[in-house]
């Protein structure tokens, strides 16, 4: 039986196709839930036991709760709204033996096989001119499955399932019907509800319009898009929703982790640090608030496959619906250590939660998360966490239904201690 907190998960994913979307949808939450919405362009006038939210480029949003003693610190849950996918170029109009194409740019470090024979449709921001000659912007969602990228049958590469790579510029390139010509920027134009003059740009991404589904004999598993880190993201604002108003505490989601965090709405951009320094008066008091916080970054693990169990360390291989992992890497592409690691397990073990560990391979790279960034652009004590998870970057992942009640409870239990 799927749970409820599942299946609003579930409708999360399904309604959040690109992070413009998810942080519509979050925002949308938070407000419906008495979050004040603060603008970073007025002054803002925080009271304490009060809850606000803020956005930034459409994509990255922080909520708080100020409680009832914001000196006392604050406990902050992080995430990212970005997946690894495709974007649809600027000018993206292509005409080759009579199909209409589009041209895409892989955005993140996206496996590019899964892509194939996917049914796809196209949703995203748009920006223009509405028929009064005002600029607008607009979120958009084609729906409808509008594209496929045939794979090439194997009579014409029989090397196919041993040699066959993907080039994104030849390979990639969306089919969407045989029209002889057509005008993308019209077509999106036709999915705004504004009254659109012109179409001047836009970030959009395709994605599988297959729905979240809960699978397995017995339920255990979680088949969707983008559950890196929708997961997570949905999870821990989910918690500061169901949190203690009297707390103080934080939720952040990042955009453009999945390409280095270096933008304005980035983790390794100002956005969170600037929301900070205006619930303080000085340098100072800035300082001391961090140093009485901790930050527990929450982004999915490599959850040990069974059929590639030689690609994890022996004494660290996470498994599915077993609990939240920490992640530990001592070249710092975790934000991990011994002391905020003792913390979150002492915690878990009040809750009752099963608690795991990952580290990689000492022969193989290690990926990273916002943690490692936030902890250096603020010096905050961090802890990486996440759920256990296979297939990460495909267009389809697979995560434990149970583990998104234990790290939804971890987070919890984090923003009440």
């Amino acid at each position: 039986m799927t749970t409820p907190l599942v299946q609003d998960l579930c409708d999360f994913l399904a309604t959040s196709p690109t992070p413009f979307h998810a942080t519509c949808n979050l925002l949308t939450a938070f407000t419906d839930a008495g979050f004040t919405k603060l603008d970073e362009k007025e002054s803002w006038k925080i009271q304490a036991n009060s809850a606000y939210v803020i956005t930034r480029n459409d994509s990255s949003i922080v909520a708080f709760r100020s409680g009832a003693d914001l000196n006392a610190g604050i406990q902050m849950l992080g995430a990212h709204t970005d997946s690894p996918c495709l974007r649809i170029k600027p000018n993206a109009e292509i005409h080759s033996q009579g199909y209409a194409q589009l041209g895409v740019e892989v955005y993140g470090g996206a496996l590019l096989h899964p892509w194939l024979d996917r049914d796809l449709s196209i949703a995203g921001r748009v920006s223009g001119v509405d028929d009064k000659g005002e600029l607008f912007n607009e979120l958009i969602d084609f729906k409808e499955p509008i594209a496929i990228i045939p794979n090439l049958a194997i009579h014409l590469d029989r090397e196919a399932n041993s040699k066959r790579a993907i080039n994104p510029q030849r390979h990639l390139p969306l089919i969407i019907g045989q029209m002889q010509a057509f005008d993308f920027k019209a077509l999106v134009a036709e999915q705004c509800k504004t009254s659109v003059k012109q179409v001047l740009d836009y970030e959009l991404s395709c994605y599988d319009v297959q729905a979240p589904q809960v699978t397995g004999l017995n339920k255990d598993f979680l088949c969707s898009a983008r559950l890196d880190n929708l997961l997570s993201t949905y999870l821990a604002a989910r918690a500061l929703l169901d949190s203690d108003q009297d707390k103080a505490s934080l939720f952040v989601a990042n955009d453009h982790e999945e390409v280095g965090s270096a933008s304005a709405c980035g983790a390794q951009g100002p956005f969170l640090k600037s929301v900070l320094e205006r619930l303080t008066h000085s340098a100072p008091e800035l300082t001391q608030l961090i140093s009485r916080s901790m930050m527990l970054s929450c982004d999915n693990a490599h959850g040990i496959h069974p059929n590639y169990a030689d690609k994890h360390d022996a004494n660290h291989g996470p498994i599915l619906n077993q609990g939240p992992v920490i992640k530990i890497n001592n070249n710092q592409r975790y934000a991990t250590n011994s002391v905020t690691s003792a913390k979150f397990q002492h915690l878990c073990e009040q809750a009752n939660i099963p608690v795991q560990q990952f580290v990689t391979r000492s022969d193989m790279a290690c990926g990273s998360t916002i943690g490692p960034i936030t902890a250096s652009e603020l010096g905050i004590d961090t802890l990486d966490i996440g759920a256990p998870q296979w297939a990460m970057h495909s267009i389809r992942e697979t995560a434990g239904t149970k583990d998104c009640d234990y790290l939804y409870r971890a987070c919890l239990a984090f923003l009440a201690a």
